[in-house]
Parts: structure tokens; C-alpha cells; sequence
């Protein structure tokens, strides 16, 4: 990740990108499909990637690459979500950190290449030089295409189904995006003015006190979700809001957490912000398939504010969810 200016939060996009910038090799920031590990030593086993409200096995949600500058034993250094999936839980969240020096067992010291490596290329050709696709079952022109991913081409319904069952039902519903990230651009948040005879005109007799009580409350949460909508509002398409020890924004009033709501890393150190997950992302988890499903306002992350290494392996850090209220 580029380094952002002093208190200025990075913004993460989801794009598409060819498999091989997703490997991990190439150090990516991505939402879906599979981790791409960082460091293959202790990796999180089942106990661990199971929810801790249901016992189900945990899903992927997303992969985040950030080093620490000036730091040479985080000179890698990568963040991991999962998130439950199983209705009707849909509910359990962890959060996994891993890094590694320059040297190490796993990675060339030198940067990746920007090219493409030569072996990325489809074994079997499915696409004439014409342009036209061919089935992916038999090669025979698959005039036919998957109505989910619109990338596997197929002669006819039958060759469709039997693919589906090989395995494209999974690579389908298992879509890849980059994360690629940019530093906010200021933004002069709007002055919002609230009528306070629009708040108490429908209060009729309410006693004074409690009008005054229920005033403050809708003012303030009027103002925090206002802010919220202002931050998003030049890039609304924004899946990520990254930016260690600033403060995160938040959708609503409600649920908000203290710092004694933030648990110390099991060094003793304090944990931090660092970054949050958007409600856009949801879009791309095709969360919308599931019937009860995944859903969050926001997910804020919160790490070792020293980023220790407890050994070679991974360590799990905090993720606070706040979900979307009734908000105006």
C-alpha cells in the first residue's frame, strides 16, 4: 500500500485482475475466492476459521497487504477476514495478521515481477482468433454462456450441467477481485441544519424533558450518519477505508465502541484502528443468494498497536461490527 498522508484515510476498490496478480507471491489486496497466504508456517487451522457462535466453518471475506514502513521485521505484513456464511447465523467474524521480514523462507528478496509468468496460460485454447468461445466440456463452438459469471462458454445445456457439477459450480460463486487502493482526496463535509419545529411538531404533548431527550439523540444521529453519507458520497463505490490510529467513521450513533470495549493483543500492547470494511463490499459476496444472510454497517478492524510476532504463525486480532440501524 502507497503510504498516506498524515491522517488521511487510503480507499480501497474492488477490480478485476488476472489470477496471477492474486497469487501470493505477488503480495495482493483481494476480496473472495481463496486466501492467498502470506507466510505458510502456522497457518490457521479448523479450530480457528470455525465461527465462534455456531461452530461452522468460517468463509473468506477479504485480504489485506500492509507493511510497516521503517519496520524490518513487518517489511510483509498481511490481514486476513472471515465472516460466518451459515444461515442462520451469519454473524461470527475473525480476524487474522501475519508478517514477515524482507528475508525469509517463502519469497524472493527482489519485488515480483509486473509480467505475467509464462505457465498463466489457458492449457487448451477456448477462444478462436475470430473471437469465437468454445465449449469448456467437448471444444466444439459454446455459443451457450454461464448466466452467473458470463465467462465459460458451453454447446449446449447438457455440457453446462455436467461442468457445473465437475467443479464450476465452485470456481463460479468463488469471484476474485483486486483490491487497488487510493489516498482520499479532502472533503468539505457539508453543514447540516435540522428545523427543530420539524422534530417536535409531531411530538404533540410530549413532556419538555423527554422532547429535549429524543431531540439530542435524532441531532446526533443525524450528524454521524451525515458525516458517514458525506465521506462516501465522492466515491461511493469505496469497499475499504484503510488508516492506522486515525478514527474510523461510523454509520450510526448506536453501538459504537469504548476503548474498554477493544481487548489488548495478548502481548499487552494496545490495539488500534486500521481499517474498516464498507457495506458496498456486500455487493461483490453476493450476499444477496443466501436468504438470511451475511450483513454489517460497518466492520472496523483493530490491531496490535506494536504489531508483535508471536512466533512464525498467525495472529488473531479484533473486528468490531456495528450494523445499520433505522437511520433517515
Amino acid at each position: 500500500m502507497a503510504a498516506a498522508r498524515a491522517g488521511a484515510a487510503e480507499l480501497g476498490f474492488a477490480e478485476e485482475a488476472p489470477a496471477w496478480r492474486l497469487r501470493s507471491e505477488q503480495f495482493p489486496s483481494k476480496v473472495g475466492g481463496r486466501p492467498a497466504w502470506l507466510g505458510e508456517a502456522g497457518l490457521p487451522g479448523p479450530a480457528e476459521l470455525a465461527c465462534a457462535l455456531c461452530g461452522r466453518p468460517l468463509a473468506f471475506v477479504l485480504q489485506l497487504y500492509a507493511p510497516l514502513p521503517g519496520r524490518a521485521d513487518a517489511f510483509h505484513r498481511a490481514l486476513f477476514l472471515f465472516c460466518c456464511r451459515a444461515p442462520p447465523c451469519c454473524a461470527g467474524l475473525r480476524v487474522f495478521r501475519n508478517q514477515l521480514p524482507r528475508k525469509n523462507d517463502f519469497y524472493s528478496y527482489e519485488p515480483p515481477s509486473e509480467s505475467p509468468p509464462p505457465e498463466t496460460g489457458e492449457s487448451v485454447c477456448l477462444q478462436l482468433k475470430s473471437g469465437a468461445h468454445l465449449c469448456r466440456v467437448c471444444g466444439c463452438l459454446g455459443p451457450k454462456t454461464c448466466s452467473r459469471c458470463h465467462k465459460a462458454h458451453y454447446c449446449s445445456k447438457e455440457h453446462q450441467t455436467l461442468d457445473w457439477r465437475l467443479g464450476h459450480k465452485l470456481a463460479c460463486t468463488q469471484s476474485e477481485f483486486e483490491i487497488v487502493i487510493e489516498t482520499e482526496d479532502e472533503i468539505t463535509p457539508e453543514v447540516v441544519e435540522t428545523d427543530a419545529s420539524e422534530i417536535t411538531g409531531s411530538m404533540g404533548e410530549a413532556p419538555e424533558e423527554e422532547l429535549d431527550s429524543m431531540a439530542k439523540h435524532e441531532s446526533r444521529e443525524d450528524k454521524i450518519f451525515q458525516k458517514f453519507k458525506t465521506k462516501i458520497a465522492q466515491e461511493p463505490e469505496q469497499i475499504l477505508r484503510y488508516g492506522r490510529g486515525i478514527a474510523p467513521i461510523w454509520i450510526s450513533g448506536e453501538n459504537i465502541p469504548q476503548e474498554k470495549d477493544i481487548p489488548d493483543c495478548p502481548c499487552g500492547a494496545r490495539r488500534l484502528f486500521e481499517f474498516q470494511v464498507m457495506p458496498q463490499l456486500l455487493n461483490y459476496l453476493k450476499a444477496d443468494r443466501l436468504g438470511r444472510s451475511v450483513d454489517w454497517g460497518v466492520l472496523a478492524v483493530f490491531t496490535c498497536a506494536e504489531s508483535c510476532r508471536q512466533g512464525t504463525g498467525y495472529t488473531e486480532e479484533f473486528v468490531w461490527k456495528q450494523d445499520v440501524t433505522d437511520t433517515p
